[in-house]
């Protein structure tokens, strides 16, 4: 399974700024990687684990802006198509998936 959690957050204020940064901090702490900016993603091994962790992630929600999350199979996560304009230099394709910025 894959479960993940999009976000927009509000940043006009130094204080939403420390929230957002946070907020992206303790995703990363939880095991999640960036996939896109404000798009995170985590594998689990089953159905049970997604919910768990979907249910942590709960726990530390901001109050203001939206959060949502979603929990895929990996025979649906391997179906998704990676769609781009031009070629982006900065972006490698790892085996399973996963983007990495360099």
């Amino acid at each position: 399974m894959r479960v993940f959690i999009m976000f927009d957050l509000p940043v006009e204020t130094r204080a939403q700024v420390r929230t957002y940064t946070r907020f992206r901090k303790k995703l990363i702490e939880d095991g999640f990687l960036m996939m896109q900016y404000s798009i995170y993603i985590r594998s689990c091994a089953n159905k049970d684990a997604a919910d768990m962790v979907v249910n942590n992630v709960k726990k530390y929600i901001p109050k203001d802006g939206h959060v949502r999350a979603m929990v895929i199979t990996e025979k649906q996560f391997e179906k998704m198509m990676i769609l781009v304009g031009e070629e982006d230099k900065n972006i490698a394709l790892l085996g399973d998936n996963r983007t990495l910025e360099l």
